[in-house]
């Protein structure tokens, strides 16, 4: 199996596409080596010593340039895994020059540079495959950027960390990429708000996931939001939390890391240019707001957790270690009603034994837009203030001591909250615990749930369900709220999926 992926990689390298014998490095004086391009690998066979391959999957770019009087030389820069000395595996750069000067004439050898260089260029570009419907795409080349970054997120590295990791990554496949460092909050949702898009290929944000959901909710402000929405987006770690970019790195079958081990895999996924449809749930509370939200909507612990712990910010993740150690201690009940709307019964969706048992059958398709510049309807939800439609499941508990709506895998980067979710699966995983649960209990489903075993206890008061739409009504207006992250008054809401809105750049 190779190194830091779940999954194993092909068992050889395929057809042989180009065969030559060049010399390694830019300089003369080596003994040629025999190198073979296939459609999965580059092959070297050295005379005397081991042979050794480098797969394209690894490969994010490679460049064909003159070299002395009468040569040229072509290379290639890959990110493949290497075995570290503690913890996981991790991508390492590594670059391979080969000297071709076979021939008298510079030209010519500059030539089968180029040729050599350009195919490798293609075999390493992803496939944009057509899977359940949802087309995928590939960023092109040359690849122009805007990077949305605030340095104040996390513990205070992101804009460090972007110079020191993701800046020459990005050099290396030829990806662009022009800095806005953000100033204050919501600068970067007024920034995408005005901003033509037609001159950047990709949006790229590099801070936790509150500046993300800043961003959606500024291009969803746009007039063009459907056109500004096929725009790739594409979540580099730089805060403390960091769900998204968490999912986007299982999404892709690499094994769990943090920090700049995070950070490297979701440069890397950013250098070769997948992008792929996610799933948005729009959001609408009493007071007349609506948001619309990549990663999830909480009430109770976790969300109590996540705002508590804003003042140890510069701990990084460690941040909700901390704070869940102290909201163990003052354990909150909170009462309310919870309703939804059950997702239709799929092969592999994850089914939840302790449902109530009246259940309903979903409404089938995604909901319209209201016409040309209007958001989408949401189709699904009656207004709040009038009961919920009669289909949906009312839950019998109203005490809880956590509600949490999902949408991606992850809830934070040691937190594999919903194994089962995927970018486009039509589907919220909607979790709730009940009043009763001991502090043990609890503290035992988060230490599992850094896993994605929590499900597996068994605990009679964790609850989770597929759900496309769902209603919280909080009796009271005693603490808060939180939807991808950041904090909202407590109050009603409700919320509803909306299939494949926008573009996000993700793994193969």
């Amino acid at each position: 199996m190779a190194a830091g992926r779940r999954v194993p990689p092909h068992g050889d390298g395929g057809a042989v596409l180009l065969r030559g014998r060049f010399s390694p490095g830019p300089s003369p004086g080596s003994a040629a080596w025999s190198v073979a391009l296939t459609e999965r690998e580059l092959q070297v066979l050295r005379p005397g010593g081991p042979d050794a391959a480098l797969r394209l999957a690894d490969c994010v770019g490679s460049a064909a340039f003159p070299s002395g009087p009468a040569a040229a030389c072509f290379s290639l820069v890959g990110y493949p895994f290497r075995k570290a000395r503690w913890g996981s595996p991790a991508r390492q750069r590594l670059q391979r020059t080969f000297r071709v000067s076979q021939h008298p004439d510079a030209e010519e050898n500059l030539r089968i540079a180029q040729a050599w260089s350009q195919r490798i260029r293609e075999l390493s570009l992803p496939a944009a495959p057509t899977r359940d419907g949802a087309s995928y795409g590939v960023l092109p080349r040359p690849c122009r950027a805007l990077v949305l970054l605030n340095p104040q997120s996390g513990a205070g590295r992101a804009l460090e960390d972007f110079q020191a990791v993701v800046q020459p990554m990005l050099a290396d496949a030829d990806i662009t990429p022009t800095i806005f460092v953000t100033e204050r909050p919501h600068h970067a949702q007024e920034k995408v708000q005005d901003e033509d898009l037609s001159q950047w290929d990709v949006l790229v944000v590099m801070s936790g996931d509150g500046l993300l959901h800043e961003v959606l909710n500024g291009l969803m402000e746009r007039p063009d939001w459907e056109e500004a929405l096929q725009t790739p987006l594409c979540i580099l770690p730089g805060g403390s939390g960091n769900a998204l970019a968490a999912s986007i790195n299982y999404y892709a079958g690499n094994d769990h890391v943090a920090k700049k081990k995070l950070l490297t895999n979701c440069t890397f996924i950013l250098c070769k240019g997948l992008h792929a449809p996610m799933d948005l749930v729009s959001l609408s509370t009493a007071s007349g707001k609506r948001f619309f939200s990549f990663l999830g909507f909480g009430w109770g612990f976790i969300a109590d957790v996540d705002i508590d712990s804003e003042k140890y910010r510069r701990l990084g993740n460690a941040r909700f270690t901390l704070g869940t150690l102290q909201c163990l201690v003052r354990l909150r009940v909170y009462q309310g009603r919870l309703s939804y709307l059950p997702a239709a019964t799929e092969p592999g969706t994850p089914r939840d034994a302790k449902a109530p048992a009246r259940q309903a059958t979903a409404t089938a398709g995604t909901e319209a837009p209201g016409g040309h510049g209007a958001l989408p309807a949401d189709t699904l939800l009656a207004p709040l203030g009038q009961p919920v439609p009669p289909h949906w499941v009312v839950v019998p508990e109203e005490e809880f001591v956590c509600v949490y709506a999902i949408y991606q895998s992850h809830l934070g980067t040691n937190l594999l909250m919903a194994p089962a979710a995927r970018l486009h699966d039509g589907c919220i995983h909607l979790f709730y615990v009940g009043a009763g649960i001991s502090r043990v209990a609890l503290l035992k489903i988060f230490l599992a749930m850094g896993r994605g075993t929590h499900l597996e206890l068994n605990c009679p008061h964790l609850h989770c369900v597929p759900v496309r739409a769902f209603r919280l009504e909080p009796w009271g207006s005693a603490g808060v709220m939180t939807v991808d992250g950041e904090a909202l008054a407590c109050e009603p809401v409700q919320g509803q999926i909306h299939g494949r809105m926008c573009r996000v750049v993700t793994g193969s």
